[in-house]
């Protein structure tokens, strides 16, 4: 019996050591609230808008349609995709997938729109990484404007407290944050989790705090692509200060309200005290709403005789930089999906990712945890939305295959 209590003894120790102390020290080291986030909502998922605070995004008075297409249409869609996904059943495949929403627009005509999984046309979705690409559109704003001089202003004549504390800062530019070529260090998987910076930079209760004191410099920017959400919460910050307000009243005013989305949105908070926006994930809107984002980037940034975005902020923010030595840009991607998608045609480019083409405009897309995309394909003049609540086999190679069909399609249709 003793040596039973010994062992249980032995055994609440360990507990304690590898669970309940690393958890304090983290609540020491950062905040209760973060790590409390991190124990009770656990891994992130798309519903995580009912968990943190939030600012909402109005629509305006005008609303833009698409649209609609006919039954012949949507049984091509079906075919097109059973052929170039190599699957049976859309619905099906779609469904056992977790999605909840998938739209298929080309010609500004909805050819397929599904709803799955106790999802309808009015349910909200998430973004996640999505909404990096958003504030792709809203950098190329206000640098027409004139809120931001140009991309290569070091990041410290927006944000100079950073050169204070390192004078490094004063060498990454903007283009470097974009590029996610800054040098500065992040760490996705590391234990304890909670000292990881990825969680960090989802949970934390003061973003804007965590970034201007936390981040740190690894290498000289420019050399290396590094996914690091610390670059959108400078670029949020930046946002901020160069145009006077917050992103979310940025973004309705500038691009919501503009393109017509049908339903409010909104763009969730790191909390109600610090009131800043998860520049690098939260946007929650509706997924024929997020198809019209798709849609002001396939026309060049224009919308109805207005242009929204320049059009030439559309063709940099999205098209590859082909002076980048990719062997050596890529190498230090730790992630071997993206690695084998840069090792192929892929590329990343102001918070886009985009397969090349050989001859023509690059497909591109924006891209979000669990499989959340809106895939754009000027060439076929194609829009597709996909938002789940678990990630789609292989997303991207299976959006890049059936956006190759619908452009050889369209090529043979004119």
């Amino acid at each position: 019996m003793k040596r039973v209590w010994k062992i249980v003894a032995i055994a609440l120790i360990a507990i304690v050591l590898s669970v309940l102390l690393p958890l304090t020290i983290a609540s020491i080291l950062y905040s209760p609230e973060y790590v409390q986030r991190c124990v009770f909502w656990g891994p992130s998922d798309v519903y995580d808008y009912e968990k943190f605070p939030q600012r909402m995004i109005q629509a305006g008075p005008e609303h833009f349609f698409f649209r609609q297409g006919s039954a012949d249409d949507e049984a091509r869609i079906r075919s097109m995709l059973e052929s170039a996904l190599g699957i049976d059943d859309p619905d099906r495949a779609l469904e056992a997938a977790g999605t909840q929403a998938f739209i298929v627009i080309q010609n500004d005509t909805i050819l397929y729109e599904r709803y799955f999984n106790g999802a309808r046309r009015e349910s909200i979705v998430t973004s996640f990484s999505m909404a990096k690409s958003f504030t792709s559109a809203l950098v190329g704003i206000a640098l027409a404007e004139g809120h931001i001089k140009s991309v290569d202003d070091p990041v410290t004549k927006y944000l100079p407290e950073l050169a204070l504390r390192d004078p490094r800062f004063s060498n990454i530019t903007l283009r470097h944050l974009l590029m996610m070529s800054s040098g500065l260090e992040f760490t996705e998987y590391v234990y304890p989790f909670c000292f990881s910076d990825d969680p960090l930079a989802y949970y934390y209760p003061n973003l804007r705090e965590l970034a201007l004191e936390n981040t740190r410099i690894i290498e000289p920017p420019g050399r290396h692509f590094l996914y690091n959400n610390y670059n959108l919460q400078l670029i949020g910050m930046v946002l901020e200060r160069a145009t006077g307000q917050n992103v979310s009243c940025y973004l309705q005013e500038k691009i919501w309200n503009p393109i017509g989305m049908e339903f409010n949105g909104s763009w969730s908070l790191d909390s109600e005290e610090s009131g800043f926006e998860q520049m690098q994930s939260g946007i929650n809107a509706r997924a024929i709403d997020f198809a019209k984002f798709g849609r002001l980037y396939l026309k060049n940034g224009g919308w109805t005789g207005r242009q929204v975005i320049p059009a030439a902020w559309v063709s940099e923010s999205t098209q590859e930089d082909r002076s980048v030595d990719r062997a050596a840009y890529y190498s230090q991607n730790p992630h071997m999906d993206e690695y084998q998608f840069f090792l192929g045609n892929g590329y990343y480019k102001y918070f886009w990712w985009g397969y090349r083409q050989d001859e023509g405009i690059s497909d591109f897309f924006a891209s979000g945890h669990l499989g959340q995309i809106i895939y754009i394909s000027p060439q076929a003049d194609l829009i597709i939305v996909r938002n789940g609540e678990r990630s789609y086999p292989k997303i991207w190679d299976a959006m890049h295959q059936f956006a190759c069909a619908m452009r050889e399609y369209r090529r043979l249709e004119l």
